[in-house]
């Protein structure tokens, strides 16, 4: 039914996709051609053909027992020490989920995936543009809650696409990835052709430009919940999916893996409530 699937980014709010996709796919076939992702919403689409989400689940459980905070401040007078542990735990799970054997997996049982990021304003410096991006990202989300955002592109962000299938090998895809979710401080400004990158998110979180305007059936996967949406609905000629409530994992939390448990499961219960309405969806 659906040829196109787009995948919100959020973080660790992104397990949600992971187990709503686990119930819904097989029951619907849902075999699409083309999958479009941003931040950990592009490493979730990898996640669903490279491994699984149980596997992951347990990668995480065991990657931050010794992890208790999510900042390090006296780190900052520690020469070698990050006061965020964010990037070195991000990247070594990427590296680990798709390196190997996952990686050959990946590429030959994914349709093509296109992973948005982001390019800063050419008036502006990555520091200043890190600033901007992000308190302008916030303003917006918490005073609007806009489905899609539009500061970033007022001020000047651009957002470029990048195959998965292009990379090489795992650390051409671990640094596309990392550039499409670079979100400072939390992970330091990832440099793609030379130029800074940035999270594609600030552009739009839920990049629906990032598939073909004409390219069939398109379901959207948020990771958000829209208070004044229902849980599916219909924009543009496109079905959108949402958490049924607030998730219980945060985008940046690296301390509750049992969060993204609660997550996932969400996901599943929500990917049930999804099939039991699925008849209806034909009459959107």
């Amino acid at each position: 039914m659906f040829e196109q699937v787009v995948f919100a980014g959020g973080g660790h709010r992104c397990w949600w996709q992971a187990g709503f996709w686990e119930v819904v796919a097989p029951a619907i076939a849902l075999r699409p051609r083309l999958i479009a992702g941003v931040s950990a919403g592009a490493a979730t689409a990898c996640l669903l053909y490279a491994n699984d989400a149980r596997t992951a689940l347990d990668y995480y459980r065991e990657a931050l027992a010794g992890n208790r905070r999510n900042v390090y401040p006296l780190n900052a007078l520690r020469r070698g020490r990050r006061v965020f542990p964010h990037d070195r735990i991000y990247r070594a799970a990427l590296r680990a989920l798709f390196g190997g054997d996952r990686f050959p997996r990946l590429m030959r049982t994914a349709p093509e995936i296109r992973v948005q990021f982001a390019r800063i304003p050419r008036w502006l410096g990555p520091r200043s543009a890190v600033a901007l991006g992000i308190l302008g990202y916030n303003i917006e989300k918490y005073a609007r809650r806009p489905l899609h955002p539009r500061f970033g592109r007022a001020v000047g962000f651009r957002s470029e696409i990048a195959r998965v299938q292009d990379c090489r090998d795992e650390d051409e895809l671990v640094s596309l990835i990392i550039a499409s979710s670079c979100t400072p401080p939390f992970t330091p400004i990832e440099y793609r052709d030379g130029r800074p990158t940035m999270d594609g998110g600030l552009v739009d979180n839920v990049p629906v430009d990032a598939v073909d305007a004409d390219g069939g059936p398109t379901l959207v996967l948020t990771t958000r919940h829209y208070p004044r949406h229902a849980p599916v609905f219909m924009r543009e000629g496109r079905v959108y999916v949402q958490p049924s409530r607030k998730v219980a994992a945060a985008s940046w939390d690296y301390t509750s893996p049992e969060r993204y448990e609660q997550t996932w499961a969400q996901g599943r219960s929500d990917g049930e409530a999804f099939l039991r309405g699925f008849p209806s969806l034909h009459t959107f």
